[in-house]
């Protein structure tokens, strides 16, 4: 059995709070719950972080999501027509940042992201794809359980 660790909400609030702050900015942008939805999960299944990606695929199903997708979204460079372009394009983005100690964004994925996005929508799944792996984070190193 896991050791219980602290909560961060509790124990530093204005520092989960600067946290929130950035989810409640990208709710209001140009992003679709869709692509935001699948961000927010295939970073978290990279991290390794269970809490973040069963609240992520609960969320994504309530939106319209579907299970086959979900299904495939740790392997979606191996199928085609289930994601479009700019699912792909995201889907490259959020790994590449997700694994910065690699190599980060690649310039090709960066000028695809641009020409397709636009400045404006690149920054806002940057950030989307930050906010995700600071959560990830704090989830993954206080242990943050799995609600049954």
């Amino acid at each position: 059995m896991m050791e219980k660790r602290i909560n961060i909400h509790a124990i530093a609030p204005q520092a989960y709070d600067a946290v929130l702050a950035l989810e409640k900015y990208l709710a209001k942008s140009e992003i679709s719950r869709t692509l935001k939805e699948l961000i927010k999960i295939r970073a978290s299944q990279i991290n390794g972080c269970a809490f973040c990606i069963d609240m992520h695929t609960k969320d994504a199903l309530k939106n319209g999501e579907t299970n086959q997708r979900i299904f495939l979204l740790d392997a979606w460079r191996e199928v085609s027509g289930f994601f479009t372009e700019e699912e792909r394009i995201t889907l490259a983005m959020t790994e590449e940042i997700t694994h910065i100690s690699k190599n980060g964004l690649s310039d090709e994925t960066y000028q695809k992201a641009i020409t397709v996005f636009g400045e404006n929508k690149v920054a806002e799944i940057i950030m989307t794809v930050v906010t995700i792996n600071a959560w990830n984070r704090i989830a993954v190193s206080t242990r943050m359980e799995v609600a049954g």
